[in-house]
């Protein structure tokens, strides 16, 4: 459920334009972002509560305050409601996570972890590649509350079986509490900054208001990083960041996670507004995309250990790039799927399954066994951050246009700098370490 949010409720976004149509994209992208800005910033800070008090317990905990989200979300009557249950949402998911992987982990002797992990992560790619298909098929049947209703009945099915298979788990409550109040800035910061850029257009970036906005997000993340200088038990260990390869794939991360959020939510706006696609059908028309990188993650994985982290993940960004240039280049006002749109899609999905895997291990490859799963976090938080800036820069490309024209103008830019990230990224993968035993060693320990 937390891993098909992630794409599900893109499908959805139309259907909330029509029925909040006095709010404008801006305000609605919230729902989006709010979720992701959460959920990055809890997600290192949950996996070690669930270290201090139990993965049982903080899992639990953490299916009920994401089916509570998904209730209020479910009943919002108003825009501002409906992101407040997201911010629940993603409250949930963040303890969910690293918690079912801490479970799961500890089931299984050691032998059998990296098939475990494996598995895990790919229920993951499964659920965030059926997200639009199902998404849309909800949508069209009952409308888009039924996207959050229907994590109720898998959540109550989920805890009444999980208080009775589920292991206690061991405890280390020795360890100081996490700093919460960092995770506070963190996402305070990152929303002062997605507001900043998504009201930017509208208000105009000399606005004192835009200004003022702008200076917060810096004061705010220079008192985060300073807590995370000072603190036991930091939200981010900067002394992760000293290895070279760790902060180069992070960077990378976050640079391609902006092209890869953007470009999910944008292909669903263009279809629905400029070929005026019904949701169902721009749900379908999207899905070959994922259903391309859930075939082939488990194979990047397997090529990167035989010729390591930088080769695949060169070739990875080049295909992203490329597909994101097809969209520019060849998508016109008129409907052309099958000769013009699906060949873009596939050629995105086979860029985005040879590098996100990829990314997600070469990240970890340089720190010490003990740092996996904190420096795995850190990863994750990267990728939702990225996600954040890119949905609020999506919000400044579409804009408000006036004619299906000047709609396909604002895309083509949209897919530009789509691409013009997944370039970037690749060039910065060109300062990984190019050991190739490091890609073995990590490709069998890492989830994708």
């Amino acid at each position: 459920m937390g891993s098909l949010d992630l794409s599900i409720v893109n499908v959805a976004f139309p259907a909330l334009e029509k029925s909040f149509s006095h709010d404008s994209t801006a305000i609605l992208a919230w729902v989006i972002t709010a979720y992701s800005i959460t959920y990055g910033s809890l997600l290192v800070i949950a996996g070690r509560t669930a270290d201090r008090l139990g993965s049982r317990h903080i899992f639990n905990l953490g299916l009920g305050i994401f089916c509570v989200g998904s209730a209020l979300c479910a009943l919002a009557p108003s825009v501002g409601f409906l992101i407040a249950g997201r911010v629940v949402q993603g409250s949930g998911a963040a303890a969910m996570l690293p918690a079912s992987l801490s479970l799961l982990l500890a089931a299984y002797p050691p032998e059998r972890r990296t098939q475990i992990v494996s598995l895990w992560g790919g229920i993951g790619a499964l659920a965030v590649a059926t997200g639009p298909t199902l998404g849309a098929f909800l949508v069209t049947v009952g409308g888009w509350r039924w996207v959050f209703l229907v994590n109720l009945p898998v959540g109550v099915v989920a805890y009444a079986m999980g208080r009775r298979v589920l292991p206690e788990g061991s405890k280390n409550a020795r360890h100081a509490s996490p700093d919460y109040l960092g995770a506070l800035f963190i996402s305070a910061a990152l929303a002062t900054l997605v507001l900043g850029i998504t009201e930017g257009p509208s208000w105009g970036w000399s606005n004192n208001k835009i200004l003022g906005i702008f200076v917060a997000t810096v004061l705010l993340g220079a008192v985060f990083l300073y807590r995370c200088g000072h603190h036991p038990e930091p939200v981010l260990d900067l002394k992760l960041f000293r290895a070279r390869t760790f902060s180069v794939a992070n960077i990378a991360t976050l640079l391609y996670a902006m092209g890869f959020f953007a470009m999910l939510l944008g292909n669903i706006l263009f279809l629905t507004s400029v070929w005026h696609y019904r949701i169902l059908y721009a749900g379908l028309a999207v899905t070959p995309g994922p259903l391309v990188v859930a075939s082939v993650a488990s194979f990047a994985g397997r090529l990167a250990k035989r010729v390591g982290f930088r080769p695949v993940l060169l070739v990875g960004a080049t295909f992203f790039s490329a597909g994101l240039l097809w969209y520019a280049l060849r998508i016109g006002t008129t409907p052309e799927y099958w000769t013009r749109w699906l060949p873009a899609t596939l050629i995105t999905g086979l860029g985005i399954g040879f590098t996100f895997p990829v990314l997600g291990a070469s990240a970890v490859s340089s720190l010490q066994p003990e740092r996996y799963a904190v420096g795995s976090a850190v990863n994750q938080t990267s990728r939702q951050i990225g996600g954040a800036i890119g949905i609020a820069l999506l919000v400044v490309f579409v804009g408000t246009p006036d004619g299906p024209l000047n709609a396909l103008s604002n895309f083509h830019h949209l897919w530009f700098f789509g691409a013009a990230m997944a370039a970037t990224s690749g060039v910065a993968c060109i300062f990984l370490g190019s050991k190739k035993r490091q890609a073995v060693t990590q490709m069998a320990k890492v989830a994708p």
